[in-house]
């Protein structure tokens, strides 16, 4: 959306029309019999909003027959008492969902579900996969077509046991020829499974409910943050290439590929929780050991060092601790306010409304400025935010990023613009801090990055960063007509191989 403002110039309004970068789904599992299982994780996913705020979904089963029940909005705009206490069962899967490429319709949320031989199953997902079309060419009724790449594993998971395989087999022999990112959370009657990509691209960790082996239960969740809210103590990540087995026989654990872990480096920068621990790593510890290195690396005179909350205030507090800039919040940022389609009046255009955010005058006012933000994608928002701050009275506002310039595109799950919209593939810094109208612009390095995060250069994908992609991705696997050819095109279907 492009706003003029009263001198006659355009920009982009800091409001939620124009977003950042999304990840696009959460998913939590819990298997505990005499607990309620549905309310377990609807608070599950609820930690897990930050992570899909299109659509939320709950699929349960009490071992006679699964209940699937979701909708479009935030988890708790989707359930209340009512329907959680009519979502009965010893199991359940959760999914919260932001749409990319797919269609931001219901019949693209999740948990999908799919009749199997002697039952049905349910499947929710994180990730995006990258030989969809491939998949979808196996599937054994390719008339019936489907809408997203979720749609096709759990199709071709089902068809396996609808032709009397068992659920556990059908998914050791598929899960190897699925290609791409992916942390998936499946159930039948009896039993949750989980599976994660080979890479372990995005996180996915095991949680035990209770403290004893004869009470509680099993909890699989996209982050530790979920585990938390529901009490369950970590137990460990679920390794790279591993398929687990959750029923009454507790826990088991088969290998259906080696590990080439490459794990999503932009989760500690942006994507996670602060709360959240990936490969024992604390991401809040990271984000402000970043902005340690940022300060060192790039300093500059000024007053004050003030985040762009929220993701910017743990690499804000670094900074002001290495610089020994004072730190102060100047900007206040509206909690209430997630993504929406209401277009503002042309007088509030005019007025340049700030939904998201608004500047505490007092608190800049003559100050030169050091603003700590996590990331510039198209550069609209940064553009926004300086000029407000400059019509707040900032004398200087000097601009720090907490992670590299974002040069590629991601294709494993995370909603980036196109690179011809990325901002730092066209401009050079300078010419971007000319774009933004600020007084300087400075990047963390991305070997300082990786030395925040504690982990192996070599074990992280960095493909946003440096164009280096774990997996081989063919540009054409994103596009609609191939899905077309091999599925056909369903009335109203959106058939993108669609980051979840």
């Amino acid at each position: 959306m492009r706003v003029p403002y009263s001198d006659g110039r355009l920009s982009t309004d800091l409001d939620p029309l124009e977003r950042g970068p999304q990840d696009a789904c959460g998913v939590f599992g819990v298997w505990a019999p005499g607990e309620e299982v549905s309310k377990l994780t609807y608070f599950g996913l609820y930690a897990l909003q930050h992570r899909g705020q299109e659509s939320a979904g709950i699929a349960t089963s009490d071992g006679k027959r699964i209940v699937v029940y979701k909708d479009m909005g935030l988890v708790s705009q989707v359930f209340n008492e009512a329907t959680l206490d009519s979502l009965r069962g010893h199991l359940a899967i959760g999914h919260c969902r932001y749409s990319t490429t797919g269609a931001p319709v219901w019949e693209n949320a999740q948990p999908t579900f799919y009749t199997a031989r002697e039952g049905g199953l349910a499947l929710a997902h994180n990730g995006n996969l990258v030989n969809t079309p491939e998949l979808a060419s196996m599937l054994p009724d390719r008339r019936h077509g489907a809408g997203t790449d979720t749609e096709v594993v759990t199709n071709l998971l089902a068809a396996r046991a609808k032709d009397g395989q068992p659920v556990e087999d059908a998914a050791m022999e598929l899960l190897p020829q699925v290609k791409g990112a992916f942390s998936l959370v499946f159930m039948d009657e009896d039993t949750l499974y989980a599976a994660r990509d080979p890479q372990g691209i995005r996180p996915f960790v095991l949680g035990r409910l209770g403290q004893t082996s004869g009470a509680g239960g099993w909890v699989v969740a996209s982050e530790t943050a979920a585990l938390d809210i529901v009490g369950a103590t970590l137990v460990r990540e679920i390794d790279p290439g591993e398929l687990l087995i959750i029923n009454g026989d507790g826990v088991r654990s088969r290998r259906f590929a080696e590990v080439q872990r490459k794990g999503c480096l932009f989760e500690y920068v942006y994507l996670a929780r602060p709360d959240t621990t990936i490969t024992g790593r604390n991401v809040n510890s990271t984000r402000v050991e970043v902005g340690r290195r940022l300060a060192r690396e790039h300093p500059v005179d000024a007053d004050l060092v003030i985040p762009v909350p929220e993701s910017g205030t743990p690499a804000a507090v670094g900074y002001a601790e290495a610089s020994g800039i004072p730190f102060a919040q100047g900007l206040v940022k509206n909690s209430y306010v997630g993504r929406t389609f209401i277009q503002p009046s042309q007088t509030l255009r005019q007025l340049g409304i700030r939904l998201k955010l608004n500047p505490l005058r007092e608190v800049i006012e003559g100050r030169r400025l050091v603003v700590v933000d996590d990331s510039i994608v198209r550069g609209n928002t940064q553009r926004a935010l300086v000029r407000m701050l400059r019509d707040a009275g900032a004398a200087e506002v000097h601009v720090r990023i907490s992670s590299p310039p974002v040069l590629w595109p991601c294709y494993y799950g995370i909603d980036f613009a196109t690179r011809a919209e990325l901002i730092a593939a066209n401009l050079s810094v300078e010419e971007i801090a000319e774009s933004v109208d600020a007084d300087s612009l400075a990047y963390v390095d991305l070997d300082e990055l990786i030395a925040a995060s504690e982990q192996p250069k070599d074990q992280l994908c960095r493909a946003c960063f440096d164009g280096v992609y774990p997996l081989q991705v063919d540009a054409d696997s994103q596009g609609k007509y191939l899905l077309e050819k091999v599925c056909g095109t369903p009335e109203g279907s959106t058939l993108a191989s669609s980051p979840k």
